[in-house]
């Protein structure tokens, strides 16, 4: 597409394009990062791991994302937001193959932390072209925004079906729990296929808000992402929070009698809420110019953390994951929107990139320090309770940003 196409794009041409780029977030969290929560128990159970060790491979993971969110302005500076979008998800698709083929704790946590890598890439280049269609269609840009990040949720739904499947066709064999890492591969590789495709149609950067002229002096870096000091320490908590319930939940639900399909239906529904939250919350991310969506969905988050620690009764736990997957993409989705409505469209990139590697340092923290506190007296509830009271902390610290205009 060229410049000149840009300006009649259609908003249903912009809605096919956010839905290709949603397989982009399929991979890079949806299965590479998450569907882990739904392999730990049986690699945990198969290698002898404590929490703590099973909480570094996701810590791992997270690393990786930091790594590759620190790579990102160079890369983007040099190479095509799209093909950095498609060659990072066709990177994380063969690390995730690859992690059926290694035991030993250390070759894995290698193997995390190159997945997390490779999806680093993949999330901040999608959030910057999401962030472009919003542009081409500003009423529709919540909406467009929640699209791209929704499709996390594809990935988790489909997880949710892939690993218990291939756990049970592996049944009797040593460390089964490999063929569940090469269906999720094969899955990730034909969504790349589906995403590569459609890139043909994407806008081109001479007719994009890339290229628009330098910001002035008093919009540069320390007037514009540094300001977002509140919404960067908010998102932060909120990285370390919600990372300790998408790698322990399942582990709690098992310990508390959940059946294999009840962890699946239970994990769908997750996935699936996660794909509606793109229109739930689209008014919010287009109203407020500030933290205050992001306070409000922690908040909110914070609680669906907390009831199945309240509650082992079943509706409980799935109108925990109900919740919880209808809120936590949009609290990503709500920092790119603050990027989009305070920043001049040249520092979008610089500003995700400052929120994706925030987001990672805190997922770095997260799921060891629940590991940890999960192996000591009161197990994974009260490990939960302290990612649902960080939480709430970052609901506090989100709420005190202001719009950058203020």
């Amino acid at each position: 597409m060229t410049s000149n196409d840009t300006a009649t794009m259609t908003p249903g041409q912009a809605l096919r394009l956010a839905l290709a780029l949603s397989m982009g977030a399929a991979v890079s969290l949806g299965i590479t990062r998450f569907s882990y929560g739904l392999l730990l128990p049986p690699m945990r159970a198969d290698l002898g791991w404590s929490y703590a060790l099973a909480g570094a491979m996701n810590t791992a993971n997270a690393a990786g994302y930091l790594l590759g969110a620190l790579m990102m302005p160079a890369l983007m500076r040099r190479l095509d937001h799209s093909r950095l979008l498609v060659g990072g998800c066709v990177l994380a698709s063969l690390f995730m193959a690859a992690s059926g083929f290694f035991i030993s704790a250390p070759a894995l946590l290698v193997q995390r932390l190159l997945a997390g890598l490779a999806s680093a890439w993949v999330f901040v280049a999608g959030g910057v072209l999401a962030a472009r269609l919003g542009a081409l269609q500003p009423a529709r840009m919540g909406l467009l925004l929640g699209l791209y990040y929704g499709g996390t949720g594809f990935g988790i739904t489909l997880s949710a079906l892939l690993v218990p499947s291939a756990v049970q066709v592996a049944a009797g064999r040593a460390h089964g729990w490999a063929w569940a890492w090469w269906a999720l591969a094969f899955a990730s590789i034909a969504a790349t296929a589906v995403l590569a495709l459609a890139m043909r149609a994407m806008p081109a950067a001479e007719g994009s808000p890339d290229a628009a002229p330098a910001p002035s002096a008093g919009a540069g870096p320390a007037g514009g992402v540094l300001r977002f000091g509140w919404a960067l320490a908010g998102y932060g908590c909120f990285g370390m929070g919600y990372i300790g319930y998408m790698t322990f939940v399942i582990a709690l639900l098992r310990e508390q009698g959940a059946s294999a399909g009840g962890i699946t239906a239970f994990y769908a529904l997750l996935g699936v809420a996660c794909v509606a939250s793109a229109r739930l919350w689209a008014g919010l991310l287009d109203r407020y110019r500030g933290g205050e969506p992001q306070a409000f969905l922690n908040l909110l988050l914070g609680g669906a953390t907390l009831l199945p620690v309240l509650s082992a009764a079943w509706p409980v736990a799935l109108l925990s994951g109900l919740l919880f997957g209808g809120v936590f993409l949009s609290v990503v989705a709500s920092t790119t929107a603050l990027v989009r409505h305070n920043l001049p469209a040249a520092q979008w990139a610089a500003g995700i990139s400052a929120f994706t590697i925030v987001f990672a340092l805190g997922q770095i923290v997260g799921p060891t320090v629940t590991g940890w506190i999960s192996d000591g007296p009161g197990g994974l509830a009260r490990g939960l309770v302290v990612s649902a009271v960080t939480l709430w902390a970052g609901a506090l610290l989100a709420w005190r940003q202001r719009p950058l205009s203020a």
